[in-house]
């Protein structure tokens, strides 16, 4: 792999490791507050589990993200794919905002429907220029539609 390839390959990841990184500022101080007072459904997961599955997740987009990239910023396809994975990669940030920040489960429900429809358009567009790139976003999806139902469940019960 040539030294310019490893820098495209880091850097896709840190992007996208920054982004939990940013969300975190807004969930980490809520956990054991706000969050923890809330009530639950029965499928929701132990705190713990979110920190190592949204890591592997960011990996997991960083490398899709390099993927793409790989075909040449030149290629009109593959700066549209990289600008709506720019799209859902602020939205997916934005979420832990709504969400904890703003307190607000109802506002979070809404901004998480959103980026799933962001998240399933990007894995449309890293289709078209990369099947790996793309199958690499559906993990990514599923888990995003599972912290919906989550998400909508918490609002529904409290």
């Amino acid at each position: 792999m040539k030294s310019m390839e490893i820098f495209r390959l880091a850097a896709s990841i840190i992007v996208c490791q920054l982004a939990g990184v940013i969300g975190s500022f807004f969930t980490r101080p809520e956990i054991s507050g706000w969050y923890a007072a809330l009530r639950k459904p029965s499928l929701a997961p132990p705190d713990w589990v979110f920190a190592p599955v949204w890591i592997a997740l960011y990996t997991l987009m960083g490398v899709a993200a390099y993927l793409v990239w790989s075909k040449g910023w030149k290629e009109k396809q593959v700066r549209h794919a990289l600008i709506l994975f720019g799209v859902q990669l602020i939205l997916n940030a934005l979420w832990s905002w709504v969400f904890f920040g703003l307190r607000s489960p109802l506002a979070g429900f809404v901004e998480i429907c959103v980026l799933s429809m962001a998240i399933l358009i990007t894995i449309q567009s890293f289709l078209k220029v990369s099947k790996p790139a793309g199958g690499l976003l559906i993990p990514y999806f599923l888990w995003v539609a599972f912290a919906s139902g989550l998400n909508l469940s918490i609002w529904v019960i409290n």
